[in-house]
């Protein structure tokens, strides 16, 4: 059994009372539940059985769980009981319409490499299970990828959530040495293929951006969950465009097949459509050798024309991704 004041006795009764309450037939006084729950019934003293009573009752209130009151009249007097009503506890039979089953594939399949690769699998199980089946052809021309290879990125994810502050150690551009940050994670986001984290530098008191990939070793947690709270009008993105504006390096000129590439096409400053099955697009890039990663990314479906450098570096990544799966050096 765990400790009596761990996190995982707290659950372990709040299930018990949950249980509890659910499948008797008719309202429970608190001297019956105090019975019934062991966890209850070894409490030291009536006094520490009530503050842990109250505190569950609210516990549950506050997941949604309907607990409901209710007065029993008995001979004295009327006294408090309580109960669970399975009707409306219980989850209602959910229906998707054809649009939102696409969306729900759309975002599995988008974090098909990323931390919640499993959770999301495992979600599309449960649908399919129940007889919901997501149409993957319904959102033509929408390619999500979201490749998250950074051993940072899931402890900084979890911190996130639980605002928790975290350290790392961090080599900015150009220096031999990586340095330890100390940081209040606020949001993360992605641009041109890179994941950034937006932060509150303890150290230097000011909110600062750290690329995932310049980190090195392992993310800390140095604080407890709930440390702090983000500024409510923090955003991301905006923040990373203030402090690493965008300046293309250059344009490059290439063919989309029709109903691919979407996420090219969004981005595209000039889109010329032929008879052929094909598209031409002009997009403004910042570095040639992460586009032609990108392009390269989409297989068949996208070709790059110009300029001769971005199709020589898509060639090659092509040719090295070839090479590793005919089993050679990459």
């Amino acid at each position: 059994m765990p400790a009596p004041n761990s996190p995982a006795a707290k659950t372990e009764r709040l299930m018990n009372l949950v249980m509890t309450l659910l499948y008797t037939r008719r309202p429970m006084t608190k001297a019956r539940i105090r019975e019934v729950v062991e966890q209850y019934r070894m409490a030291p003293s009536d006094e520490a059985f009530d503050r842990m009573f109250e505190r569950d009752k609210e516990d549950l209130r506050e997941l949604g769980i309907p607990l409901v009151t209710e007065e029993l009249s008995t001979v004295w007097e009327d006294e408090p009981a309580y109960r669970i009503n399975q009707r409306d506890y219980a989850l209602p039979d959910i229906a998707f319409a054809p649009d939102e089953l696409a969306v729900l594939g759309l975002a599995a399949r988008t974090w098909s490499r990323a931390t919640f690769a499993g959770p999301a699998a495992q979600a599309l199980r449960k649908l399919r299970a129940s007889g919901l089946e997501p149409d993957p052809d319904s959102l033509t021309g929408i390619e999500p990828r979201l490749a998250t290879s950074e051993p940072a990125f899931a402890p900084l994810v979890d911190a996130l959530l639980a605002r928790a502050p975290v350290s790392f150690d961090y080599r900015r551009p150009g220096a031999s040495n990586a340095t330890t940050r100390h940081v209040q994670p606020w949001g993360l986001t992605s641009r041109s293929g890179r994941w950034y984290l937006t932060a509150y530098d303890s150290d230097r008191e000011q909110p600062r951006i750290f690329r995932l990939s310049r980190i090195t070793g392992p993310v800390r947690r140095t604080g407890r969950a709930g440390a702090y709270t983000p500024p409510p009008e923090h955003d991301p993105r905006r923040m990373l465009a203030a402090d690493l504006p965008a300046e293309p390096a250059g344009s490059a000129r290439i063919a989309v097949r029709d109903g691919r590439g979407g996420e090219l096409r969004r981005r595209a400053s000039a889109v010329e459509t032929a008879a052929n099955g094909w598209s031409t697009l002009l997009i403004p890039y910042a570095a040639l050798d992460r586009f032609a990663e990108e392009l390269a990314s989409y297989g068949a479906s996208v070709r790059a024309l110009d300029p001769p450098e971005m199709v020589g570096a898509t060639r090659a990544v092509l040719a090295a991704a070839a090479r590793a799966h005919a089993g050679g050096s990459p």
